[in-house]
């Protein structure tokens, strides 16, 4: 897992962890009882919510890391795939909200 920051216009959003392999990509929030933070997923087009304990923000970018696609998963929930979705960014739910997370924002990770 490599940790760094989720950036918007070089202002830091939160601290994100990268999914690096199948394993952790597979596994994400699970397990988790809430989070502080951005969880990247690269190489995912779709998330599941199965076994959650808590809700989560999604964003679906783009291979320039642009956010195409936003939802909000409940727990015991599956996600449709998003046919441009290069990558994921999954989230507490409200963190979005608290940090202005739009459609059409350009992300970087550092």
């Amino acid at each position: 897992m490599t940790v760094g920051w989720l950036l918007r216009d070089g202002d830091v959003l939160a601290a994100a962890e990268v999914a690096s392999t199948a394993a952790l990509r597979a596994k994400g929030l699970l397990g988790r009882s809430g989070y502080d933070g951005a969880m990247v997923l690269p190489r995912v087009r779709a998330v599941h919510t199965l076994g959650m304990r808590f809700a989560i923000d999604v964003a679906f970018c783009d291979r320039d890391m642009v956010v195409v696609d936003t939802t909000t998963m409940r727990p015991w929930r599956m996600g449709v795939p998003r046919r441009r979705g290069r990558s994921v960014i999954e989230a507490q739910a409200g963190a979005f909200d608290r940090w202005g997370l739009r459609v059409g924002d350009h992300l970087e990770l550092r």
